[in-house]
Parts: C-alpha cells; structure tokens; sequence
C-alpha cells in the first residue's frame, strides 16, 4: 500500500469518527430540548386554573354561602338567646340572614322560611309539618311584674327579695278562667345556697331530711340544684320546663305567675311562696330529685307534708289542698304515660309547704337519670295541665 492510499484512510477514519461524534452530540442536544419542553408543558398544566363553568361556580358559591348564613344563624342564637315570655319584646329581636327577625328564643329563620335548625333535617311530625315551625314560642304582651310587699304574712323571713316574678295574663281568644297558676321553676338564684332562712314560721327545727338535715331551723335560702348525667343543671331543666307548661296553660286560658322567667331570680323560697299566697290560686314548683342513689328514671311524684307538722300553721289549714293537687298532678302525668314514682307521693319537710297559704306542691319529674329532652317535657306538661283541669273543675 502506498503511502498516499494510508494517508486516505487515515482521514477516512478520522473523518467518521468526528461524524459519530457530531451526531452523538446532536442527539443528545435535542433530547435534553425534548426534556425541557416536557417539563415546561407540565408546569404551564399546573399553573393554568381548570376551566368551570359560570353556573357551576355560581351553584358552589350559592351552597357556601346558604352554610355559612346557616352556622352564623345558629352561632347568633346561641350567643344572644334569652328566656322565652318577658323576654320576647321588641329589644330582644334578633335579626338574621335577609330581612326576617325572630325574637329571642325562636329558631333562626333563612331567606326561604325555612328554620335554619330544620333545613339540613327537616324532623316530620304527625300533622306533616317541620316540628321546628311547629313549636314556635309565642310572643307575649300583657305581662306584670310582682315583687315582694313587705306588708305581706311571712315577707319578712325572706332574705333575697329584690327579684320580681312575672304575671302572665291569658290571651282573650283563649277564654279566659280567670285563674292564676303559679308555676316555680326550682333553683336559679345565684347566691341563694349561701344565704339562710328559717324553715318553719314559728322558727322550729326540720322533721325531716333533705337538702338540709333533720333538726337544722336554717335551710338555703335557695339550693343549687343536682346535675343531670349529661352535665345539664337541673335549673336549666326547670326552667324549660315551666316555659312549655306556661304556654300550654296560656293557650288553655289560666294566667300563669312565673316565680322564675329567666336564668335568674332573685328571690329565695320564701319570697316565691308568699308572692304566690298574695297573686295566685296554687303554687306548682317544678323539680328533679336528687341524692337518690338511682342510676335509672325513677319517675314522678309530689311531696306531701309530714304527719308531724299537720298541727302547725299555715299547714294545718292547708295539707289537705296541698295533698289534693298533689294527687291530681300526679293522675295526670299517669295519663300522659309518665312513669310514676311508687304511690306517687313522698313525705318530706319543705319550706315552700311550710309557709303555703293556698294549694301548693312540689312535683318531683323523676331524677338525674331521667330524660329531658323537649318531647319528654311536652309530655310532662300536657300531663301537669290535665292535672290542674281535674283539680279546679272541681273547686
């Protein structure tokens, strides 16, 4: 081979060489191109927002903002409710979404009517409405407030005195009895376990136990109250309590003295018992028991008086009454299906028995195991007024 034939292969050789690499290095150019591309077509994905249609988001918009007028309904109530009667006036209405008002103590209502309570479960009752509308609290306006005269028989036992009870007259369209209820929702003085009064007029030692101990002359002026299982205060319960047995005794045209028409009243058992004496035809406290040792519903019963005490005044010219309405009540709740507590009576010493001047008792509605939702208390109220029928049909 010559030397001018090696010469052209030499160049051959280096010629493809330096052809590989330019086409290595041009493939690899346009792969990391290719790459580049890839990623910056998935990173234009990301940033780009997902096209929705105008009436979708409209739709999503509306759904968040009927939730959000719903929880703020329910937050307003909760933070501004105040007790049903004396307190549905013009100052405690209570404006929600759109121009509806609803007075203290109503369901928060929406745009559409519709209770806001009710509009994610719409609870049917028999008559096919929603129970919510149903149960709407009326609006009272003729409405007195009592105080205590001093000038009163006993007044001047009571140690907590500067709250008012509230007279409620019935509406015309309900017929009017012309007959007072008075109806004591127990406990709800703040203070009252503090402060002492006497448990008989003639200032005698107790009987009986109970809240206070047999032999004590002093008791509370007003007792806290025991605590239902699931944490509710019985003064809660007696309060709700006495707003639905009102209503029902309004409707049925008795006027109703509420001796407690809100959370608190600053009036001890005394003053409760004697504004009743001096306003009303009977006096009906409303009570759970406590300290029974009971892990279940023990049902219901009225306190009688003490054989002990039937010759001591007031209660020997009154027992007899006290006893009377007592076992009306009692019947009553009996025919609504309440249970019933043994005979439906128990004997124990009370103030309020002890300064009664006119029919007068203490129902027991069961115990902290009972329930208390608003379909039991509805229950125990029509009960109580089928009692308090019977007992005044035949005065």
């Amino acid at each position: 081979m010559s030397n001018k034939e090696m010469l052209h292969r030499k160049q051959y050789r280096i010629a493809a060489v330096v052809a590989g690499l330019a086409l290595a290095v041009s493939m690899t150019a346009c792969g990391a191109q290719k790459g580049t591309e890839g990623t910056e077509s998935v990173e234009t994905m990301e940033n780009v927002d997902p096209v929705v249609p105008e009436s979708v988001v409209a739709s999503v918009e509306t759904t968040e903002n009927e939730k959000n007028a719903e929880e703020f309904g329910r937050e307003t109530l909760a933070e501004t409710s105040v007790p049903q009667g004396a307190a549905n006036s013009a100052e405690h209405e209570m404006v929600t979404s759109g121009t509806d008002k609803v007075p203290g103590g109503e369901a928060a209502v929406s745009q559409s009517g519709m209770p806001t309570e009710a509009a994610g479960s719409q609870t049917e009752t028999v008559a096919g409405q929603p129970e919510a509308i149903q149960n709407q609290p009326v609006e009272y306006t003729d409405l007195q407030q009592i105080t205590l005269n001093p000038d009163w028989e006993y007044a001047d036992h009571s140690k907590i005195n500067t709250g008012a009870a509230v007279l409620y007259r019935a509406p015309e369209e309900s017929g009017s009895k012309g007959i007072i209820i008075g109806v004591n929702a127990g406990h709800g003085t703040a203070g009252g376990a503090k402060v002492k009064t006497l448990c008989h007029p003639d200032g005698s030692a107790k009987t009986t136990g109970g809240s206070t101990a047999a032999g004590a002359t002093e008791a509370a002026a007003v007792s806290g109250g025991m605590t239902f299982q699931d944490g509710t205060p019985e003064r809660t319960v007696t309060l709700q309590m006495a707003q639905i047995l009102r209503d029902k005794l309004l409707a049925s045209g008795y006027d109703v003295l509420m001796l407690r028409d809100g959370e608190d009243v600053q009036l001890d058992n005394v003053a409760r018992t004697v504004i009743c004496n001096n306003v009303a035809d009977c006096h009906i406290a409303l009570h759970w028991d406590s300290g029974d040792g009971k892990n279940y519903d023990k049902g219901c019963f009225y306190i009688s008086v003490p054989e002990v005490l039937k010759s001591m005044e007031p209660v020997a010219s009154h027992w007899q009454q006290h006893d009377a309405l007592g076992a009306d009540l009692v019947e009553g709740l009996r025919g609504q299906g309440a249970t019933i507590y043994g005979k439906g009576n128990m004997s124990i010493d009370l103030t309020q028995t002890s300064y009664s001047t006119i029919p007068s008792v203490d129902m027991e509605l069961g115990n902290a195991y009972s329930d208390h939702s608003d379909a039991i208390l509805d229950q125990l109220a029509e009960g109580l007024l089928q009692g308090i029928n019977v007992y005044f049909q035949q005065q």
